[in-house]
């Protein structure tokens, strides 16, 4: 397709050449104009109404058989050749295309709403001196534009002027990079005098010179010359399209890029043609069957010159030939002839049923009960219909994280303080009581300020806080001041905390509703009420977080002029830090920390140190050297905060969950179970995506190791993964061992497979994105990947959508496995669609993701559903479904063959030409559809119960070219039997009344009536799963076969069309007679003894994996699912932080860098969380060891 599209392109001149660097001057749109930037439309569909009868038909007919039935077509047309009516072959193939078609307009017409939706936006743009209402698509390069309070931005805007002091701005991003938090931005000081001033905006001509459209949302570089001046242009100037303005009233911004050359949309995958394994192995399968049809015809053309040369001659004299036909030409003709008479190796029906099965395991899914999610009324849907097979052969699933994964909601729920453990239930006996939804919770009532949000069950921590506990009114002093946080209140008492990150947030709400309410900043003080009093702390300095300190102090004086460093952060580095009187109380907490981190909880140590007068002073004047020296800054003020962070006093620890989904680990588990491969790839960092890796079960303590890769150049990069890699294989060579092979149609594709290596013990890898950038580039791609495949679980961590993409696309081509992509925000879009399938869900972060995807549902749990069950179901259905269709034509097909060699190979038909009409679209096309769309080997616990049954598809047993090859042995053999037994049977024979039956009427008759019987007995036996369609499909069709013949052989039908009905009486002389039928039963007895036979055999010596569980399901009832429990995970691991914001917003709050005035608020998210259900349980494993497979029993 994009070949197509770009060569028309070059055609029509519009073929666009890549930009050097972006040059485009304020309020001048004739000057941007000159340079041909693209306006800021955008276009997600893929036709339009000009293009979509060409390109849908064009993609149509690149699927072989659709092409060949439009050449079987035209060759029907020619009277010397056709021996069946054109319109046979012609309408089953318009029926097809059609249907296909209007599928897809239906697809392109969704994508055309939503981009009209996106383009008709309304926006303020700054055009001749006014503010004008335009639409989005009317947005030119260089336009200013002007957005207010939770408006979505309209383009990459660079930021000149806002309500907000020191022309900040706040922007949620969660549609670049899945977070919810919110990030600031900040306009140039001389484009902030502008204010919103329409006279000075209106004459600003600032020329801006900047990188051309690329595909990094964290970096952009470029200058702007004003008056001569030249500054300098970063990332913190650039608003992006995708985000939301916030607690902000109005700001003003230049158009850079606009529609396609945003880095939203650069970031945003192109459309693609999602089609099956399963459908390039037919088109493979049907080039085979060409060359198969095209020796048959050969051969029996070859045999038809021998018979003319050598028999022909004698039949002349009552069969002329036609003049000028000799020998050659009517072999000629022969072989074109039957091309028609043996096409039904590969019948148009063949596609319509493929469709019908596709479209109905896709109403299952919609109609799936137990994959609605009743809070959000959200159903599960099946947004495409042509990849449902492919659910079940998925070996690698690229997840996302926030939202996806987890809920993006951290609760407070456990702590310990000086020594006591909190936020546990106990019984008069001291046992541990579970915390359910029924649980009396903490009445907060007497705190005005409290969120009504927040929950609580161990009222003792209350108890103990109103008791005037010291430590315990320290403990939450600390979470009050200790933070960057920042506060909003519209009403009097309703506050609303702006959180770099949500964990912290959580903190910040606990400490409010325990009394000490944050209340309010400014970069000099912060304002606590503390138990209804209000306290104004004098804030002296922010020692801010990063990656390396792991942990954030803040150094307030109290009214009364006490000086006090609070200190929060990794209880490895908090406890390195601690005074050695807090031997004892470290040794208590510790044992909490553990039992914490056991829960998956994410947790934190508090500590506080009082500080002197004296020390302060000289402190501050050291610290104010160090911020400003220009040469090793950053050493100076470390060695500073590490001199004043020590012999610290220990307080206490925090415990925040960051709620994963119902039923995430389980689901993880699984999936693992079913050797299905899980990496995450996150936007998130490294130790936010390492705790859920916990929590989900993914990271375990019991893993050999656990590797880290966080190299900052590709040589570090190189050396991490190869270190890795000899870790865990010491053997393994330096190159990887590549098998190349040609694929596809005529073989024209070139493969690449890296083989997989075995290792010994579970690992686990985690890589940060900018060491992924290095890994990705082609000299470390294949190092990266052997890497990550010898883990059981790769976490890729602050990677950007691209990149997620590109991962995607890595294991896709060197692995040769089915993948899935799932994703919640439009930053998990490319990966959607880089991925064979992608799934959305419907979560916080918009609708991007599931209007790209191939499925969608409200909640992680229930892909193992849509994968355990439903993929494999379809998978099992198509598979059973193609090699029962191939057996029946090909067994129907044979009988053509040997029947030539008997009829002067003269293209005669054995069957009526009604039963050939008829076979498939009648005879045998419902009972196929029945047992396509209805079977199950095992039921959906079963399913559940036992993972392995998932394996054979990703390996492709059922249904491959050696699968394919056993249906033609089959076929062969049975249409061997199909046709000598008749007809030798009824060879010379006569009726019982003495007179002579043997005639071909009669033949055929008892022929086709012995495949139909056949061919039946045969769907039987493939039937696992009755149910009362398939028995009335199967004996339906049997009994409208005898009603059809019957009528068609009526003296009534051929006196009215005596040319078209010329079976006469055949079927009420040939059916009653004894031989006939017990030739019938003959031949469906030596058809079907050797398959029971031979299945018999291979289930008692080499059964599979879904033989033994069918038999223990026939043996013994399922167990019935235990009662809930809690889930604990024995771990001495802890988390590492439990901050996911980024550095330098300590600087922010003390710099006045932020709103100084009540902010804006914004709507409150009205967060829901689900209720434990049955799906949340855990699952009971057997193991069951499967033998090598063999052969499949045809």
């Amino acid at each position: 397709m994009g070949s197509v599209s770009s060569y028309f392109g070059q055609l029509c001149g519009n073929e666009k050449k890549g930009e050097d660097e972006r040059h485009l001057r304020a309020n001048d749109r004739p000057f941007n104009l000159s340079y041909h930037y693209a306006n800021n439309a955008i276009k997600t569909s893929k036709y339009n109404i000009i293009t979509f009868l060409p390109l849908n038909l064009f993609e149509q007919f690149r699927r072989l058989a659709n092409a060949y039935f439009l050449f079987l077509m035209i060759l029907q047309v020619i009277p010397q050749v056709s021996s069946l009516s054109w319109f046979t072959t012609a309408v089953p193939l318009i029926l097809v295309l059609s249907i296909t078609a209007v599928k897809d307009a239906s697809d392109d017409i969704n994508r055309h709403k939503s981009d009209k939706q996106v383009n008709n936006r309304m926006v303020d743009v700054l055009i001749d001196g006014q503010l004008k209402k335009e639409k989005w698509m009317n947005v030119q390069v260089g336009d200013i534009i002007k957005l207010e309070n939770n408006e979505f931005v309209t383009a990459d805007l660079l930021l000149l002027s806002s309500s907000e002091p020191l022309n900040l701005v706040y922007v949620e991003t969660a549609e670049l990079d899945g977070e919810t938090n919110l990030k600031v931005k900040q306009a140039l000081t001389v484009t902030g005098e502008l204010g919103d001033n329409i006279g000075a905006l209106a004459s600003f001509n600032g020329e801006v010179r900047c990188e051309p459209p690329n595909n990094r949302l964290d970096k952009f570089k470029g200058i702007l010359s004003l008056d001569g001046q030249t500054y300098a242009l970063d990332n913190d100037k650039v608003l992006l399209r995708g985000c939301t303005l916030r607690n902000t009233e109005w700001c003003f911004g230049l158009v850079i890029f606009g529609g396609p050359d945003t880095k939203l949309m650069q970031n945003s995958g192109k459309t693609t043609f999602k089609r099956t394994s399963i459908d390039h192995l037919m088109n493979v399968l049907v080039l085979c069957i060409f060359g198969f049809l095209a020796s048959m015809c050969t051969v029996l053309a070859i045999g038809n010159a021998i018979w003319e040369f050598n028999e022909g001659s004698v039949f002349t004299a009552f069969l002329p030939r036609e003049q000028g036909v000799d020998s050659g030409l009517s072999s000629f003709l022969t072989f074109w002839s039957y091309v028609i008479v043996l096409n039904t190796v590969v019948p148009i029906s063949l596609y319509v049923s493929v469709e019908i099965i596709r479209l109905g395991n896709s109403f299952f899914i919609d109609w799936d009960r137990k994959m609605y999610y009743p809070k959000s009324d959200t159903p599960a849907q099946a947004r495409t219909t042509t990849l449902n097979e492919e659910l079940g052969q998925i070996k690698y699933i690229f997840s996302d994280k926030t939202g996806t994964l987890t809920q993006n909601i951290m609760t407070f729920n456990k702590c310990s303080i000086n020594g006591k453990a909190y936020g546990e239930l106990f019984d008069f006996a001291r046992k541990r009581v579970e915390i359910t939804e029924k649980t009396e919770k903490v009445d907060f009532s007497w705190n005005r300020l409290a969120d009504p949000k927040f929950d609580f069950h161990d009222h003792s921590l209350m108890e103990t806080v109103k008791d005037g506990n010291l430590e315990a009114q320290a403990f939450f002093r600390l979470l009050a001041l200790c933070h960057t946080v920042m506060p909003e209140e519209k009403n009097e008492g309703e506050l609303y905390y702006q959180a770099q990150s949500p964990d912290e947030g959580a903190l910040v709400t606990a400490a409010r509703n325990f009394g000490f309410v944050f209340r309010q900043r400014t970069p000099e003080t912060i304002t606590v009420m503390e138990m209804g009093r209000q306290v104004v702390y004098e804030l002296l300095a922010v020692l801010d977080f990063n990656n390396v300190r792991k942990r954030m102090s803040v150094i307030v004086r109290s009214p009364e002029g006490k000086l006090t460093l609070f200190c929060k952060g990794a209880d490895t580095i908090i406890y390195e830090r601690l005074h050695p009187s807090c031997n004892q109380l470290k040794g208590v907490t510790t044992r909490h920390l553990n039992e914490y981190a056991g829960e998956g909880l994410r947790t934190l140590v508090l500590a506080y140190k009082d500080l002197d007068e004296s020390y302060m002073d000289g402190f501050k004047r050291r610290h104010h050297e160090a911020s400003t020296a220009m040469d090793g800054r950053e050493e100076r003020l470390d060695e500073l905060y590490e001199e004043i962070e020590k012999d610290l006093m220990l307080l206490g620890a925090t415990a925040v969950e960051d709620k994963l989904q119902d039923g995430v680990p389980q689901t993880i588990e699984q999936l693992a179970k079913a050797d299905i491969k899980i990496w995450v790839l996150t936007g998130d960092k490294q130790e936010t995506a390492e705790n859920i890796g916990y929590s989900c079960n993914m990271l375990r303590e019991d893993m050999k190791d656990i590797f880290i890769v966080a190299a900052n150049t590709a040589e570090g990069v190189k050396e991490e993964l190869e270190n890795a890699r000899r870790q865990m294989c010491p053997d393994s060579v330096d190159k990887p061992s590549v098998i190349k092979e040609r694929a596809g149609l005529f073989w024209l594709q070139k493969t690449e497979t890296v083989q997989d290596e075995k290792v010994d013990g579970d690992y686990g890898l985690v890589i940060n994105g900018h060491s992924l950038a290095f890994g990705l580039e082609k000299n470390l791609q294949l190092e990266l990947l052997r890497t990550a495949c010898m883990c059981q679980t790769v976490i890729c961590c602050r990677v950007t959508p691209l990149q997620k993409a590109q991962v995607v696309q890595l294991v896709k081509k060197y692995k040769q496995a089915v993948t899935l992509a799932i994703g919640d925000g439009a930053n998990d879009v490319s990966m959607i669609k880089a991925a064979h399938i992608g799934v959305g869900i419907s979560g916080q972060e918009g609708m991007q993701a599931v209007l790209s995807s191939d499925y969608s549902f409200a909640q992680f749990r229930y892909l193992q559903r849509l994968l355990l069950v439903h993929g494999r179901w379809s998978y099992l259905r198509m598979c059973k479904f193609l090699r029962y269709f191939f057996y029946k034509n090909f067994t129907f097909t044979f009988v053509h063959f040997w029947y030539a060699f008997f009829c002067g190979f003269s293209a005669q038909t054995v069957y009526d030409e009604w039963f050939i009409t008829v076979y498939n679209l009648v005879y045998t096309a419902l009972p196929v559809l029945g047992m396509s769309l209805f079977d199950q080997d095992v039921n959906d616990r079963w399913s559940f119960q036992y993972p392995q049954l998932y394996t054979p598809g990703q390996l492709n047993m059922y249904f491959s070219k050696k699968a394919f090859v056993r249906c033609m042995m089959h076929s062969c053999y049975s249409s061997l039997i199909l046709f000598f037994i008749p007809w030798a049977a009824i060879y010379d024979t006569v009726r019982d009344d003495g007179k002579d039956i043997a005639d071909y009427q009669s033949f055929a008759l008892l022929a086709q009536t012995c495949l139909l019987f056949v061919v039946s007995i045969q769907l039987c036996l493939d039937t696992h799963y009755w149910t009362a369609v398939n028995q009335f499909f199967i004996w339906g069709s049997l009994a409208a076969y005898f009603a059809i013949t019957f009528t068609m052989y009526s003296n009534g039908m051929f006196f009215i069309f005596t040319g078209a009905f010329p079976f006469i009486g055949t079927a009420r002389n040939s059916l009653n007679q004894p031989n006939v039928w017990l030739t019938i039963f003959l031949t469906s007895l030596l058809c079907i003894l050797p398959v029971v036979a031979l299945r018999f055999i291979v289930i008692l010596l080499r059964p599979t994996i879904n033989d033994k569980v069918r038999y223990k399901m026939r043996k013994e009832a399922l167990p019935a699912s235990a009662p809930p429990k809690r889930r604990m995970r024995i771990s001495t691991r802890r988390s590492g932080y439990a901050f996911s914001h980024a550095q330098g917003y300590g600087d922010l709050v003390t710099s006045r860098k932020f709103l100084l005035r009540p902010l804006k608020s914004r709507p409150a998210l009205v967060i829901q969380t689900d209720s434990p259900l049955a799906q949340n349980q855990p699952q009971h494993y057997r193991t069951i060891k499967e033998e090598p497979e063999g052969s499949q029993s045809p």
